[in-house]
């Protein structure tokens, strides 16, 4: 049985994706720092194809500690969900949204964090040949005004690229997910456009892990009926 590794594994697309690979034939590693969701979740899975892992995605020895600790459960690490992700809203300009001091937990998360993830996984994942997976976004991919989610989503968009370059060679498979408007925590107060379910997004996912290990998908945009690419 495969082993994933998820990050953001508590809610939304990372728990979406941990029951559908379950569901699948994987073995599931969930990372997150909500330790009572993860148990839950464990407790709905099924403790001998899920192990949780309390983890801080922006502590490097949280996240080598986690790699290593799902080794050792399972054998193996085979491929990795690296989808740990906040947002808060911004203007430059100041004319509304969080005060600065709250950026800096998002562009750690965002960004650092999944740079530390691909870092502390990727020596697992070449030893299996495995495949890492960066949820990304389709704010990663257009301009929105005053948004820095948006940068740091562009920003994993090229993080992607970068490390399917450095990994060429290796047998590491590398996926860039980016849905569109997803019905998340995050979202909850978007009521003015389509939004996609967490499992459409997960579906994703299991369909890159899927391929022959000779085929590399390298990105999937996803959006819902009726999102315009910018909205």
């Amino acid at each position: 049985m495969p082993v994933l590794m998820i990050t953001g594994a508590s809610r939304g697309i990372g728990a979406a994706t941990a029951r559908l690979a379950t569901a699948e034939g994987y073995r599931v590693a969930l990372l997150a720092r909500d330790t009572d969701a993860l148990s839950g979740l464990v407790e709905e899975l099924g403790p001998e194809t899920a192990v949780a892992l309390p983890c801080d995605v922006t502590d490097y020895a949280s996240l080598t500690d986690a790699v290593t600790g799902t080794e050792r459960r399972f054998g193996s690490v085979d491929a990795v969900l690296a989808n740990a992700g906040m947002s808060v809203p911004t203007s430059f300009l100041g004319s509304g949204g969080a005060e600065p001091e709250q950026w800096r937990d998002m562009v750690l998360t965002n960004v650092y964090g999944a740079a530390i993830t691909a870092r502390a996984a990727l020596p697992a994942l070449v030893r299996s040949r495995g495949h890492l997976v960066l949820t990304g976004s389709n704010a990663g991919r257009g301009i929105r005004p005053g948004n820095l989610y948006s940068a740091t989503k562009w920003a994993v968009t090229g993080m992607a690229q970068n490390i399917r370059a450095e990994c060429v060679g290796t047998g590491v498979r590398v996926t860039l997910v980016q849905p569109g408007m997803v019905e998340t925590d995050m979202t909850a107060d978007r009521t003015d456009v389509p939004k996609l379910r967490a499992e459409d997004i997960a579906r994703g996912v299991l369909y890159a892990l899927g391929q022959p290990e000779t085929v590399d998908v390298n990105e999937l945009t996803i959006r819902p009926v009726g999102q315009a690419a910018q909205s």
